[in-house]
This record gives C-alpha cells, sequence and structure tokens, in this order.
C-alpha cells in the first residue's frame, strides 16, 4: 500500500499496541498511529483528525470495545473498527459485530490482521466512492451540473414558497426572467466550450449581486430566474438595473478575444393576486420576450393590460397547443386542386389545419406563433411525413396519373434545421415514392431573405430527384434579378395580382411578365388565387400554365 494508514489503537498496553503496528507493517502496511486508553483521550482524537482504522482492545481497565465503537459511530461512522482481544467468547464477539465492529481478532492469531484490514480498507473506498456518488446525485437533483446554480424543479418550490407567503402574510416579491442577448453568437463563433464558461461567469457575476434571502437559478439554455424576497415594484427595477449595467459592462474573454455581453430582463410582481407558479413564470417569460422585441439589452415590465403582452401571451396560448398537437398527433392534411389551364393536368398542393375537438382551425391563427416559437419544422415534418404516406397510398390505389405532382409547402425556418434534409431522405428511404412525384416550395420572401441558404438548400433537393416552386412569386422589388439565383421547376405567381387583375391593368401586367420570364427560363408556371371562372379565363389567355384558387376548388381533408 503506497498511502500512510493513520491507525487509532485503544488499547490500555503500549507493548501490545506496538505488537499490532509491527504486524501491519510486516505485512506492507506503513502506519502513523496514536495509542489512547480512556474514553476522553479517544474522544479528543476522533475530533481532532481524522483516522483510516481503529483498532480497539475488548477489555481495557476503564474503558470497553463496546465504549469505542460508539464513540468511533457517533463521530467518525465511516471509518471501520476492528476488536482485538486476548480472550472474548462467540456471543461477545458476535454483539461486537451487531453493535458496528467491520471484525474481531484473537492476540494469539495476528496474522488474520494484515488481511482483515486490507478487506476493510478496501471497503471503506467502496463505501466512500458510493456515498460520494449518492451526494452527486442528490446535489443534481437540487443544482444545474454546469453552472452549480439552483436548478428549474427547485426554482419551482422556491417561487411556490414565495407565492405562499404572498397569499398567506401579503408578502410582496419579485421574479426577474433574464434572457442573454449575444450568448447564440459566442456559442455559434467560439464553441460550446465558451458558451458553458460564459454561462458559468455570468451566474456568479449576478449571485454576487443579490441579497442573502435571494435565489437564482439557471432555468435552462441562456435563461436565469432570479426571485427577489420582499421586494416591491420599484426595488426590482432598481436591482434588474444593477444586474443589466453589470452584464453590460463584463467582458468575456475567450482566447485572447473580448465579447461584450447584454441581457433582456422582465420583471413580473409576486403579490396577493398573483395566480398560480406557471402563471407567474409565463408572465416573466412574456416581459422578458418582449424586451428581446424591443431590440434586446431592455428590461420590460409586466402588464396585464399591456396590448403587446397581451398577444404575446395568446401566442404562447397557441404554441403549447402546437406542441400538444404535435404530441396528440392532432394535426389534419386537406389537399388543394392545380388545374392545367393550357392542357388537361391536375397537381395537388397539401395544406395543415388544427382539430381542436369538433372544430378545424385555420393556419392563420396558429402559423405565427409556430413561427414565433420556432415550432415550424416541426409542423413542416409531420406535414411531410403524412403526405408521402398519402401519396403512397394514392399510388397503391391508382389514384393518381402518371404527370401529376404534389406540392409540398415548407417554411423558411427548416431550411436552416441541419438536421432537415435528413429527415426528408429518411421518408423517402421509408415510403420509396418516386421523387418526381414531389414539388417542395417556399415563399419568394423567404428565399430571398436567405438566398445563400435557400439555394443551397433547394439545389439538394432537386438534386435528390424532387421537384421545387418558388411560391408568393412577384411581390419582391427585384423578383426577376434573383430569378437567376434561385434553381426552381415551378413558379407560383402571386394572388394579390391574380386577383386585382380584371380592374387593375397594373397587376394584368405584373402576371404577363412573370408569366412570360417564368417561360423564358423553362418554369412552369402557377396563378394563385384564381376566385371566378373569369379570372381563369384571362389566364388561360395570357397563357399560364396552371390555376389555383376557390374559383377552381376549395381545400379539403384528404381522402382516407
Amino acid at each position: 500500500m503506497d498511502r500512510l494508514l493513520k491507525v487509532l489503537i485503544a488499547d490500555d498496553s503500549e507493548d501490545d499496541a506496538l505488537l499490532l503496528v509491527r504486524q501491519l507493517k510486516k505485512g506492507g502496511l506503513t502506519c502513523k498511529y496514536e495509542r489512547v486508553e480512556t474514553a476522553e483521550e479517544m474522544r479528543g482524537s476522533l475530533l481532532r483528525q481524522h483516522w483510516d482504522l481503529v483498532v480497539t482492545d475488548h477489555n481495557m481497565p476503564a474503558f470497553s470495545s463496546s465504549e469505542a465503537l460508539q464513540l468511533v459511530k457517533a463521530i467518525q461512522p465511516d471509518t471501520p473498527v476492528i476488536v482485538v482481544s486476548g480472550a472474548i467468547t462467540d456471543d461477545v464477539a458476535v454483539n461486537s459485530m451487531k453493535a458496528g465492529a467491520q471484525d474481531y481478532i484473537m492476540k494469539d492469531n495476528l496474522a488474520r490482521l494484515v488481511p482483515a484490514v486490507e478487506r476493510e480498507l478496501r471497503e471503506a473506498e467502496h463505501r466512500s466512492a458510493r456515498k460520494e456518488a449518492e451526494e452527486q446525485v442528490a446535489y443534481l437533483v437540487y443544482h444545474d451540473a454546469l453552472t452549480d446554480l439552483m436548478n428549474r424543479d427547485q426554482f419551482k418550490k422556491q417561487l411556490d414558497q414565495f407565492l405562499e407567503t404572498a397569499r398567506v402574510h401579503g408578502h410582496e416579491h419579485a421574479l426577474l426572467y433574464l434572457d442573454l442577448d449575444q450568448f447564440k453568437i459566442i456559442n455559434d463563433t467560439c464553441g460550446h466550450v465558451a458558451g458553458d464558461e460564459l454561462l458559468k461567469q455570468i451566474g456568479k457575476l449576478i449571485k454576487s449581486r443579490l441579497r442573502e434571502p435571494d435565489r437564482i437559478s439557471r432555468l435552462g439554455g441562456d435563461e436565469f430566474g432570479i426571485l427577489l424576497w420582499q421586494c416591491n415594484q420599484e426595488q426590482a427595477l432598481d436591482i434588474a438595473r444593477g444586474l443589466h449595467d453589470a452584464i453590460k459592462g463584463y467582458r468575456f474573454v475567450w482566447n485572447e478575444q473580448p465579447f461584450v455581453v447584454s441581457s433582456s430582463i422582465g420583471v413580473v410582481q409576486i403579490n396577493s393576486a398573483s395566480t398560480d407558479l406557471e402563471e407567474v413564470l409565463a408572465s416573466a417569460d412574456m416581459a422578458c420576450y418582449a424586451a428581446k422585441d424591443k431590440g434586446r439589452n431592455y428590461i420590460q415590465v409586466f402588464d396585464a393590460n399591456d396590448r403587446e403582452l397581451t398577444h404575446r401571451r395568446d401566442q404562447m396560448h397557441w404554441a403549447s397547443r402546437i406542441r400538444r398537437a404535435l404530441d396528440e398527433d392532432s394535426f389534419v392534411l386537406y389537399t388543394q386542386a392545380i388545374v392545367g389551364l393550357t392542357k388537361p393536368q391536375r397537381h395537388q398542393e397539401f395544406l395543415v389545419r388544427l382539430r381542436d375537438q369538433d372544430s378545424i382551425i385555420a393556419p392563420g391563427l396558429f402559423m405565427p406563433a409556430a413561427e414565433r416559437f420556432n415550432l415550424m419544422p416541426l409542423i413542416d415534418r409531420w406535414v411531410i411525413r403524412h403526405a408521402f404516406a398519402h401519396v403512397k397510398s394514392c399510388l397503391e390505389r391508382g389514384k393518381t396519373q402518371e404527370g401529376d405532382l404534389f406540392f409540398i409547402n415548407l417554411s423558411g425556418s427548416s431550411l436552416s434545421d441541419e438536421s432537415f434534409f435528413n429527415h426528408i431522405r429518411a421518408c423517402l428511404d421509408e415510403f420509396a415514392l418516386p421523387r418526381h412525384k414531389i414539388c417542395f416550395e417556399i415563399t419568394e420572401t423567404t428565399a430571398i431573405s436567405n438566398l445563400e441558404a435557400a439555394s443551397v438548400f433547394i439545389g439538394e433537393i432537386r438534386e435528390l430527384g424532387f421537384l421545387f416552386a418558388l411560391d408568393d412569386f412577384g411581390v419582391g422589388m427585384s423578383s426577376f434579378a434573383y430569378l437567376k439565383a434561385i434553381p426552381v421547376d415551378v413558379l407560383k405567381i402571386d394572388g394579390g395580382f391574380v386577383r386585382n387583375m380584371l380592374n387593375d391593368p397594373m397587376d394584368q401586367a405584373i402576371v404577363e411578365a412573370c408569366n412570360k420570364i417564368a417561360h423564358s427560363a423553362g418554369l412552369i408556371t402557377v396563378a394563385e388565387f384564381v376566385e371566378n371562372k373569369e379570372i381563369e379565363a384571362r389566364l388561360r389567355a395570357i397563357g399560364v400554365d396552371f390555376g389555383q384558387g376557390y374559383g377552381i376548388e376549395k381545400p379539403h381533408p384528404i381522402e382516407s
């Protein structure tokens, strides 16, 4: 054994103690020992330092092994104890073991001492490791593993206690919801290690500026929750401003490169009128994101009468319903015909609706929230999987013709989702569809807002054999110029021009120009918002290839 073994020996005979030490050294154990003869001496020694092992004689004039055991278990309960005796009955030995001794050894058989000691030291190490692991698990139950701050679950328990004192005793507290504005930039440019270090440092900075009864938690990502004990709104704002200024004045340095950090903070009061825990957290979250919407680096106090915050609360409500709908598979696929104007052909576009019990909710109600809370990639994935399944069913039942296409809308956020393209490939492998039957589409505005990413994504989709359409074409100031940079197969002319083309010569001229330019590029054209037969006839005269709108067919649920 390499380490020094610290042994406390309780024995009234120094010769017997030296005999034990020699036996240990003979067995290869290097020892530092101390001998005690009384309970008082043992108590003082146990309180003075930690011992690796206690060896106690069974019978001493003023001290017994049972008393020694009681002292060790009371002061150093994890330290192993071995009883050594010149004469001990089996009953006494059994009672010693029951009282906590790890072993008993007769003085005329000290050859057992070293193996017993080595065994107990191994067991002690195992117990220590197990205890350390249990303590770590217990610690993580209450703390965030990265920052060592209180975790979200424990924070909610603390918030519940604050709410209880507000209801019962009329106390007023405050909740701050703090979000770092530049975290994603640092995370993306310097890596997750830098991002983690920033969170640790900011957590310490915030904690250092709080009062003793206040509480701080990392709620997740780069968001921190701060509970301010017995704090009115004016005091809460003073503290929020102090934290805001401290973070703004802080310089995070990574690889000798300094970064300026700022924060957006939502403030909500906790008083006797506060409802429940989730409502208070949601209010603080809303205020924080309202601060972000105002340009970041801002403090926003929650006000239930604020129209902007009310709008955000409605969006959060829709976001919750969307997540539930995804979990419960409550979305519904609709389809709308895209009919040939210059030749007899019929395509379909898939549209998504939300089922709420017996009613169907139009996308205009829930899509803004889905876009605001980055839920569109999840909805797009749902649509693709169910659309592919429907197309496969149509092919198996002979419900589609050779040239028919099925159009699937994609959101802008899906284009920047690194795993989204892999999802399309996985669905393609699963359903084994003829790739030329599917035409994905995005709006012109989405494509132009992130032209490079859109062009790459569209190129990869078309390499797989799918077609691609540019929707709402014509709304951009430089639509024709961008058309050269975006590799598409189908151009869908914005319905705002189509709807008014009979009454507005300028709108008709734009429709004609879009159609002519598209055809010169070898693209198929589709006119949207064809609301009556007169518009359909005019489009046919212009030479637009396909028409889509309520005048041709209203959206309807797909056939099961």
